[in-house]
């Protein structure tokens, strides 16, 4: 027999096993207990999880769908009779037979190119003819490219959360795609950024058009092109019929029928584009304004929804036509095959409501039994996320002033707690819009008509280590009363002309450094490079006379010694 256990021995068991027995019924009480907000945040993750598992799900039965046609035609292009037959043929070996066309067709135009182009002397059987693209669209079969862009400018960013679908097209007096694409980027943070992908569908097949726009985008927006947030497409001329040949539907004029048949085909285009890019896509348009956080706002409707089980099919951030739809990227072919099939014949959210229709509402039942239960299906946010703000429609002739009442007022300025500073100006104030309140986050700075050599001076209560700034110029009220020919400058604390790291700015005459400038949408922002050490002052200098006032809408200073927000 051995010797008893010690009584150190015998204690070291003891919390040994308390270790055992405590730890995972604490785990259990965490999990299991009350606290709603830890089950509600695992449900909302499984949510997520879940709809991220459909859209790879999607993207596999795509793959498995060009697996299945490339074997079938190549199992039977190599069938027991056509492979054991070594003497003359009758058969034409410098093309495919007239039969398999109903394999080709299912393929992409390249593959069928290539499949055409090849000698093969098999005959396939008669086979089952499936609907697709190309019996709602034969006249895709007369070009092999008329799926294939013609114009793509891409960094081929994938996996993302949201996809946002920006279709634009040529107007007759204004643009608003650039301010769009300004609103979007400025209202998304740098997460909201990296998990989401803005496509920009140029529905035009005039080549100058399309690369001047692309340009345009890519001078004001290169660093997004850059980091893959923006794409920009274009389709080939070959992928639009002949829009003189169409039907006249739903007794409207010509011209309004090629335009809203069109918008159907451009829509499709921009859903098939997109859909193998993220997990939700979002339809937009090129005229729009956006809140906050709308990426993360909607997100998070969207888990949620999923989370409680709502089978879902439309979730609307925006009360007016196509503006703010979200659907499940692994749902798109629905939508896109139904706009293929009647694009034709009504406008694109005529189609959707129909669409819906036709998924869950009883003919047996009335209106207002088929309006229930589309609710169960189709989700609105309210506030609106989006506001239509264009009045030039892309129809010749056609003023659009719609309004959504849901989105409510658009903020005039946004407030940001900075760093300890004394704040000055020369430009005269209007009535008590003054610059110290603006600074202070109570509400906008809006001065009289800017004249060179003009400042606007923030000096910190003590030399602080400043990581980054925006200044954002006019507002939703006053777009136009924007800092125009305006520098950022910093007066640095203790740097000297000798450093290294002054001859890689521009300087001025009194010791500051230029670090950067208001762009073409009224903002100035940027980081402030570390060997510069730490700064006295930061300010804004006029160089030239200005026909609009000047308004300030937001100031956000971070300082990296207390990453002030």
């Amino acid at each position: 027999m051995g010797l008893p256990p010690s009584p150190l021995r015998r204690r070291s068991c003891l919390i040994v096993t308390t270790v055992i027995v405590l730890v995972p019924f604490t785990v259990l009480v965490l999990i299991v207990g009350p606290d709603l907000s830890t089950e509600q945040t695992l449900s909302q993750r499984l949510a997520e999880y879940q709809m991220r598992l459909q859209y790879l799900e999607s993207m596999y039965r795509t793959r498995q769908e060009d697996v299945a046609i490339l074997s079938q035609y190549l199992g039977l292009s190599q069938s027991p009779t056509s492979s054991t037959n070594s003497g003359p043929s009758n058969d034409n070996t410098s093309h495919i037979p007239f039969n398999t066309s109903s394999i080709l067709e299912n393929l992409s135009p390249e593959a069928r190119l290539i499949l055409k182009n090849s000698t093969l002397s098999s005959r396939f059987p008669s086979s089952l003819r499936m609907p697709t693209a190309f019996h709602f669209l034969p006249h895709l079969l007369d070009d092999p490219m008329s799926l294939k862009p013609s114009f793509l400018m891409s960094k081929s960013r994938t996996g993302v959360s949201i996809v946002l679908g920006v279709p634009t097209v040529k107007r007759d007096k204004q643009s608003y795609l650039m301010s769009t694409l300004q609103n979007l980027i400025t209202n998304m943070d740098e997460v909201e950024q990296n998990e989401t992908l803005i496509v920009v569908f140029i529905g035009e097949t005039d080549m100058d058009y399309i690369s001047l726009t692309a340009k345009q985008i890519e001078v004001r927006f290169g660093s997004y092109i850059e980091n893959g947030l923006i794409d920009v497409v274009a389709p080939s001329v070959s992928y639009y019929p002949n829009f003189d040949k169409l039907r006249i539907t739903l007794n409207d004029p010509l011209e309004r029928v090629k335009w809203r048949s069109k918008q159907n085909l451009d829509f499709a285009f921009l859903m098939a584009y997109a859909q193998p890019k993220g997990t939700f896509y979002v339809q937009l348009e090129d005229d729009i304004l956006a809140k906050r956080a709308f990426v993360t706002i909607m997100k998070k409707f969207a888990i949620d929804k999923t989370a409680v089980r709502d089978n879902w099919i439309v979730l609307d951030f925006c009360q007016l036509g196509f503006i703010g739809k979200m659907f499940k990227s692994a749902e798109l072919p629905w939508l896109i095959t139904f706009f293929q099939m009647f694009y034709n014949d009504k406008p694109v959210d005529w189609l959707l409501d129909h669409l819906i229709d036709t998924k869950v509402c009883n003919w047996d039942k009335d209106q207002k039994h088929c309006k229930q239960e589309k609710a169960k299906y189709w989700f609105h946010y309210k506030p609106s996320l989006f506001q239509h703000i264009g009045t030039t429609s892309s129809l010749k002739g056609k003023v659009q002033k719609l309004k959504d009442k849901q989105f409510g007022k658009i903020p005039s300025f946004y407030p940001h707690h900075n760093p300890p500073a004394s704040v000055k100006t020369n430009i005269a104030p209007y009535k008590n819009f003054h610059l110290n309140r603006a600074y202070r986050g109570e509400s906008y700075f809006w001065g009289l008509l800017p004249q060179p050599g003009d400042l606007v001076q923030f000096v910190f209560s003590h030399p602080i280590s400043l990581k980054r700034y925006l200044f954002r110029s006019g507002n939703s009220e006053h777009p136009s009363d924007r800092f125009y020919n305006t520098t950022v400058e910093v007066l640095p604390d203790s740097l000297t002309e000798t450093s290294p790291i002054w001859s890689t700015y521009n300087s001025t005459a009194d010791g500051y450094l230029i670090v950067g400038g208001f762009d073409a949408f009224g903002l100035a922002e940027g980081g402030i490079d570390p060997k510069i050490g730490t700064i006295k002052e930061i300010r804004l200098h006029v160089h030239s006379d200005s026909e609009n006032w000047a308004l300030l809408s937001e100031i956000h200073l971070q300082d990296t010694s207390n990453n002030v927000r």
